[in-house]
């Protein structure tokens, strides 16, 4: 895990006590989100994962088929969110798409959109199609450069193409039920801004620029963990970074916190209160021992369970606050992203 300057390690426990939010319970579990492996066709700057080419931690066969074993036995759970580096080159992904769906499952599937161009991967658009599958796309902006630049060249023109084919598959178009969701995070150390007002500009800009629909626009706070917490340090902007993050804490927004509604797996099949918690390794323990899917008879088990508090959580409360589906207060004001 990434080491944080002592002085910028504030008590987001203390914090949730302060506004008498603590201790902060795990409702219900709604949400599975999976975490197939690190590895990634894409090193991007921000990525929380840590994801790339070289990787090589990834889910197997044996883990994938108990996630299905457990989703069996889940009426409670409604949706299946598959996550990485990218999905998609993890052997068991078509198994658990093709699984999740046949139990009744919701499939998120978050893509970074060039995937669909590496090589034995043509299968995916119609993968997508045939399953009904949700994507969440990523395109942190609708200009070439600044997506070229935070992940890597070219990436922008191959996601423009990615886009244009799922849109004649009918993703994204107004009334259709196959759902294209983007998904924008900044550029460097700050806030993202109002994502309604980001949607709109996105949604004139990709219609009148490529001619490109989609749903929503999800607007996602970059977290102080791994690689971006990495160039943070580099630059010299880890405290003022987190001192942003505290100082725009707003209470509005915990009691629709993912973690809330969500189980993080592992590729190991080790159990997190979310996948930032993963990548930093914190596990879902009760009573002291960490979970894992094999630790467990059920995933409504872990219904009413304690979340843990840890100093990157401050990314999913500041301003409007920030999660796996965008935004969660609506209301909140954002400072400048100057």
């Amino acid at each position: 895990m990434t080491a944080e300057p002592p002085s910028a390690r504030p008590d987001f426990e203390q914090t949730l006590k302060a506004n008498s939010v603590w201790p902060l319970v795990r409702e219900s579990v709604r949400t599975v989100q999976v975490n197939v492996g690190k590895l990634c066709n894409q090193a991007c700057h921000h990525c929380h994962v840590d994801a790339g080419p070289g990787r090589t931690e990834i889910m197997g066969k044996d883990t994938a088929a108990r996630i299905l074993e457990l989703l069996r036995e889940a009426p409670e759970v409604e949706t299946v969110d598959l996550t990485g580096g990218a999905p998609e080159l993890n052997p068991s992904f078509a198994d658990l798409v093709a699984g999740a769906r046949a139990l009744g499952k919701h499939v998120i599937v978050r893509c970074n959109l060039t995937v669909l161009f590496e090589a034995g991967m043509e299968h995916l658009p119609s993968l997508y199609r045939d399953h009904d599958v949700h994507l969440v796309c990523s395109l942190p902006c609708y200009t070439a450069e600044n997506v070229d630049r935070q992940r890597g060249r070219g990436v922008f023109d191959h996601s423009i193409a990615a886009l244009r084919l799922l849109n004649g598959l009918g993703y994204g178009q107004p009334g259709a039920g196959r759902l294209l969701d983007l998904v924008y995070n900044p550029l460097g150390a700050f806030l993202p801004p109002p994502q309604r007002e980001l949607e709109a500009r996105y949604r004139d800009e990709l219609d009148r620029l490529f001619g490109i629909r989609f749903h929503r626009l999800l607007t996602i706070t970059n977290l102080p963990l791994k690689r971006f917490a990495e160039m943070l340090i580099r630059s010299g902007e880890h405290e003022r970074y987190m001192a942003l993050l505290v100082a725009h804490f707003n209470v509005a927004t915990v009691p629709a916190l993912m973690c809330r509604s969500l189980v993080s797996v592992a590729w190991n099949g080790a159990l997190h209160d979310c996948d930032f918690h993963q990548m930093d390794e914190i596990p879902l323990s009760r009573a002291g021992a960490p979970q894992t899917l094999w630790s467990i008879a059920t995933f409504a088990e872990l219904a009413r369970t304690r979340i843990a508090a840890a100093p990157h959580c401050y990314g999913c409360t500041a301003g409007a606050g920030s999660s796996c589906a965008g935004a969660i207060d609506g209301e909140a004001a954002q400072p400048s992203a100057g």
